[in-house]
């Protein structure tokens, strides 16, 4: 890993520690089946096919960490919800990135 990726990869933690910390709405994107496997103790399950009927959930939230398996989905939750006038979005990644910033 490069002395940049290291860098981007901590402030990016950091980031994310800190909305966490903030009590940021934590959305796992996932299907219901992987939810149910394991979770982010405190989030929500709103599954991505799901996201652009569920708008209002995300109305009024200070900050939003989405994030799924891989963090692909999670970018494109990310999309839909900023595309829908919803800018205070952030893709956390994996479920498992975000579950050790909350333990």
């Amino acid at each position: 890993m490069s002395i940049f990726s290291q860098l981007f990869s901590n402030t990016e933690n950091s980031h994310l520690q800190t909305l966490v910390s903030e009590g940021a709405f934590l959305v796992d994107v996932r299907t219901p089946a992987e939810f149910e496997g394991g979770h982010v103790k405190g989030s929500v399950n709103i599954p991505l096919d799901s996201i652009p009927f569920q708008l209002e959930k995300f109305k009024d939230k200070k900050n939003v960490i989405v994030f799924c398996r891989s963090g692909n989905r999670s970018g494109q939750a990310k999309f839909i919800l900023e595309q829908n006038g919803i800018s205070n979005v952030t893709n956390g990644g994996t479920w498992e990135q975000v579950n050790e910033l909350v333990k």
